[in-house]
């Protein structure tokens, strides 16, 4: 089987010269899905599992950070993790961090010479991952129970970078810390002191603010409120979920390796993605 991957860049120009680049150095290469948005690139990417994914860092909606994310907390435990590859304008602080974690990344417009030596590296590494010799052609053999455990650590490493990699591009200029919520419902305004915030969770359009009593729906991403909380107070467990920490009783792991947390004052339970797991671990 040839190697397969999609590619998630919203400029058609753009796009249509990667793949073409691609085609040229790495003509085995199977480009399974081009589209224009990092949300089309989770459910294709979910859908199609490639070996590899392009992800543009700045695409409508979702970024290609936000993508990585989905995918590392939805991704199949039976399917090897597809490998990342950023494209980016350039941004000397995010190419820092993509450099600080080892992560393949490429700046637009991609010039052939660094593409080359960024296949190469991906060529070895799904080798590697397919415990095949170098000279084979597939690189979806089964693996055995040695290259399985391969595999998993992998997975785990993989995560470790895209947690540094989340916490460490610059996501925009600093804001001063949130203190009060104003929720509006009809010609009320309800004033939330984010001191009494349980936990936020986004929800379609709108973010749900939940405290101990009640909750109220504000038009707010949870992108748009990060940068607003003190990340000492409010940890993200969940590309959809913030939960103030001293609010969490009790955290569960399961076989899966998600993490379910029970808080005070509440009968729901939320859950941890893998992604954020390590935060829960005991002293």
């Amino acid at each position: 089987m040839k190697p397969t991957a999609l590619i998630a860049e919203d400029e058609p120009l753009l796009a249509a010269s990667l793949q073409a680049e691609l085609a040229k150095a790495w003509p085995e290469l199977d480009i399974v899905a081009s589209v224009p948005d990092g949300l089309s690139a989770v459910t294709q990417a979910m859908a199609l599992k490639p070996a590899v994914c392009f992800l543009d860092i700045r695409m409508p909606g979702q970024s290609g950070l936000d993508a990585a994310q989905a995918l590392a907390e939805d991704w199949p435990d039976d399917t090897p993790f597809p490998l990342l590859v950023f494209v980016t304008a350039y941004d000397q602080y995010a190419l820092q961090a993509f450099e600080a974690q080892a992560v393949d990344y490429l700046v637009k417009p991609v010039e052939p010479r660094r593409l080359a030596a960024c296949i190469d590296r991906l060529r070895r590494r799904l080798t590697d991952r397919a415990g095949t010799p170098a000279d084979a052609t597939s690189v979806h053999a089964q693996p055995d129970a040695g290259v399985a455990a391969s595999a998993t650590r992998m997975a785990d490493h993989t995560l470790a970078q895209l947690r540094a990699l989340l916490a460490n591009v610059p996501g925009g200029t600093a804001q001063p810390r949130l203190e009060v919520i104003q929720a509006g419902v009809g010609n009320t305004v309800h004033m939330v002191p984010v001191a009494e915030v349980l936990y936020f969770e986004a929800a379609d359009k709108y973010l749900r603010v939940v405290t101990a009593e009640r909750e109220h729906l504000i038009r707010l991403s949870l992108r748009e409120l990060l940068p607003q909380l003190d990340p000492g107070v409010f940890w993200q467990v969940h590309r959809s979920v913030v939960v103030r920490a001293t609010a969490i009783t009790t955290a569960l792991r399961d076989e899966t390796g998600k993490v379910h947390l029970t808080l005070r004052g509440r009968s729901e339970r939320l859950t941890a993605s893998r992604l954020y797991a390590h935060l829960f671990r005991g002293m």
